[in-house]
């Protein structure tokens, strides 16, 4: 029972998921309840407000729906599992690496899908980044504390689904089969968006987190309703962009809510439906091209760890950018063919010739001005005069 309620009082922070460390985050001292799903002992839901969360409000990302709500794109979240029968959950599909099953006991990676594409629901104020998108759920945990082997297979399982978008809400170090699963998932052109890590003051000196700080990955710190970064936000992960990660709401196992949320890991999954936007709105970017957009669209950076500054929805789908603009061609001639040559009048040598006698006589006399104008002056200053016989 205290390995359940250790599990529990973990799950209840939301925050990554550690590997091959010990646990960097504290605890929030929330108490479990014996209430179970499917025999997982989960601490207790929040009660859902009627009022829209503020991170809904400060990314306005339901402006840009009528553009795209992430039709087409299909986005994996490698996490604890998802609890597809949750009513604003949508899972395609579920793939569970762990043996345990498919559900999940933590309640992370059903929080990390709702913001990712929660659908909406009459009497909930809370909806997701992308709803219309595709959402693939790849277990890798069943616990605060994972595999990292299991987790590099997770990524390229999810690669190998055709996931576009890969949610990594994890942090591990950095081992040889997890940075080849981010290279096998680069090369079949997947964005994958990871939590830069929470630490903590009891951590000591932060390390990167893993895979957020391979080359090639979108890596989101948090920031507060405040637009600062959060003070659990991992400065030493290279972060990208940030995202909301503090007094979050989003969906939970058993049909429920959590509204104390916090950490990386929420704000990775924000980057992520955004992701699913740009994906869906423009198809024919690469994944290089779309992180660059993301990027390139935040709201401006604000210091050390904050990358580009806070994600920005609406820019980052409508936004021009001149390196994606191509230029048109000018209209190239028809090809010059014998039948256009033949059809070509022959030249008139007769008026050719008198041309040439009109400018050749032209051009005399014009020099002939030319030197009387020059000479003349010359000869009056000199007193010359005609010759007499």
């Amino acid at each position: 029972m205290r390995g359940l309620v250790g599990v529990a009082l973990a799950a209840a922070t939301a925050l990554p998921i550690a590997f091959a460390a010990p646990p960097a985050y504290a605890r929030t001292g929330k108490a479990a309840y014996t209430g179970k799903s499917d025999t997982c002992a989960l601490p207790r839901p929040g009660s859902l407000t009627l009022s829209e969360p503020w991170a809904q409000r400060r990314l306005d990302f339901t402006s840009v729906w009528p553009l795209t709500r992430g039709r087409g794109v299909t986005v994996a979240i490698v996490d604890s599992g998802v609890d597809a029968r949750h009513p604003q959950i949508r899972v395609a599909k579920a793939v569970d690496l762990t043996g345990t099953g498919t559900r999940d006991c933590m309640g992370h990676g059903t929080s990390v899908a709702g913001i990712i594409a929660g659908i909406a629901r009459k009497g909930s104020p809370f909806v997701g980044v992308a709803p219309d998108a595709r959402l693939i759920s790849i277990k890798q945990t069943n616990a605060e504390r994972g595999d990292p082997a299991l987790l590099a297979r997770a990524i390229a399982k999810a690669a190998d689904l055709g996931a576009q978008v890969i949610n990594v809400s994890v942090k591990a170090t950095d081992r040889m089969d997890l940075r080849k699963a981010v290279g096998y998932a680069l090369s079949k052109d997947a964005v994958i968006v990871a939590a830069a890590g929470n630490v903590t003051k009891e951590d000591g000196t932060p390390t990167p987190a893993y895979p957020a700080a391979y080359p090639g990955v979108l890596a989101v710190g948090s920031s507060t309703p405040d637009d600062e970064l959060a003070e659990f936000s991992n400065v030493s992960t290279p972060v990208a962009v940030l995202a909301p990660g503090q007094d979050l709401t989003s969906t939970w196992p058993g049909g429920t809510y959590q509204t104390d949320l916090k950490g990386t890991s929420q704000a990775t999954a924000y980057v992520s439906g955004v992701v699913a936007l740009v994906r869906a709105r423009y198809p024919q970017l690469d994944n290089v091209r779309v992180r660059r957009r993301v990027v390139l669209t935040a709201d401006g950076t604000k210091g050390t760890g904050t990358g580009a500054g806070i994600v920005n929805p609406r820019l980052a789908v409508t936004m021009l950018l001149p390196s994606e603009v191509v230029a048109v061609a000018p209209q190239q001639p028809e090809p010059l063919t014998e039948a256009a040559v033949a059809k070509a009048p022959p030249p008139d040598e007769r008026t050719i010739g008198m041309a040439a006698i009109v400018a050749g006589g032209s051009l005399g006399a014009a020099a002939l001005v030319i030197v009387g104008a020059v000479l003349t002056p010359l000869g009056r200053r000199r007193r010359w005069q005609p010759g007499q016989s």
